[in-house]
């Protein structure tokens, strides 16, 4: 039988805290480099104020989202609270993995849709929130429902939840900005604002086409080196709260016959499984047949 390295929570928090840190490092620095681009193309007079403007909005945007990141990714599903009268077993099982792993109850939320999915969002263990589809509900048995909600607190317990909540919501920003920016230059040179015989401003105008179609590109790739690897370690932190993968394999063999979900790109890499279909490259999940079979092997 194969052997795994045991897995320490205090090492997957400090490594993750980390990692977050590096990812605000990297879209501020990308993001600052888009308004410079910006304000020396359109600058002139307003050189300077593009640029105080640019930098006090990503630091705001950035504490903003790192604040508010779990209401966002919930409004962006349009998920609904869980009452505990009419979702009884959801805040049962919650309670109790919550219990054994020393966590605090996080807030629990439903979103409709007949795949079988969830998602955990928030700034740390006291602020989190698990989300979880109608059918998650429906579909799953109770052993596989707590299997789920355990790979979720995973998730909490050992911080992924900063890392991927800051990455669904300054992703979305990077390129809301960078969208934003490659429209105005179109519509600049349409009304013929520009000189197109300066050189200089042709010179900058390339840079900032190239940096805004790479500026998203830069940063998903920032996500997608570490974000596979959490997904195998919250689903061995998941097996230790359980003491067993039985749960958790059941639910990752019915989500193999899922259709596709359809959210936003930004706010996939939250989910259990890929709920969109991607290249391979772009994976956001590894394969669900190697998750469980490393399951499997516990």
């Amino acid at each position: 039988m194969q052997q795994y390295n045991r897995l320490s929570f205090y090492d997957e928090i400090r490594r993750n805290k980390y990692q977050s840190f590096f990812l605000i490092f990297v879209v501020l620095f990308v993001l600052l480099a888009l308004f410079y681009t910006i304000a020396l193309i359109f600058g002139g007079d307003y050189f300077w104020f593009i640029i105080i403007f640019g930098t006090i909005f990503s630091l705001i945007y950035v504490v903003g989202g790192y604040y508010k990141s779990a209401d966002l990714a919930i409004a962006s599903v349009k998920a609904k609270k869980a009452d505990e009268i009419n979702y009884r077993q959801y805040h049962h099982l919650v309670e109790g993995i919550s219990l054994a792993s020393g966590l605090p109850k996080p807030r629990l939320y439903v979103m409709e849709s007949p795949q079988i999915n969830a998602f955990a969002s928030g700034r740390d263990p006291k602020n989190a929130v698990i989300c979880v589809t109608t059918g998650t509900l429906e579909k799953l048995d109770k052993r596989e429902l707590e299997g789920v909600l355990a790979h979720e607190m995973s998730h909490i317990a050992n911080y992924d939840i900063r890392f991927m909540t800051l990455t669904a919501v300054l992703v979305g920003m990077i390129a809301v900005i960078s969208e934003i920016f490659l429209r105005s230059l179109f519509w600049s040179s349409v009304a013929g604002g520009r000189d197109s015989k300066d050189n200089k401003n042709v010179v900058l105008m390339i840079v900032g086409i190239i940096l805004a179609i790479l500026a998203p590109l830069i940063v998903m790739l920032v996500q997608l080196a570490i974000s596979r690897r959490r997904e195998y370690a919250a689903d061995s932190s998941a097996v230790k709260f359980m003491r067993t993968p039985t749960g958790l394999i059941g639910a990752l063999k019915k989500i193999k016959s899922n259709q596709p979900m359809r959210v936003s790109g930004a706010v996939a890499p939250l989910f259990l499984a890929k709920p969109n279909k991607q290249r391979e490259l772009f994976q956001t999940h590894p394969p669900l047949e190697k998750r469980i079979s490393r399951l499997e092997r516990m």
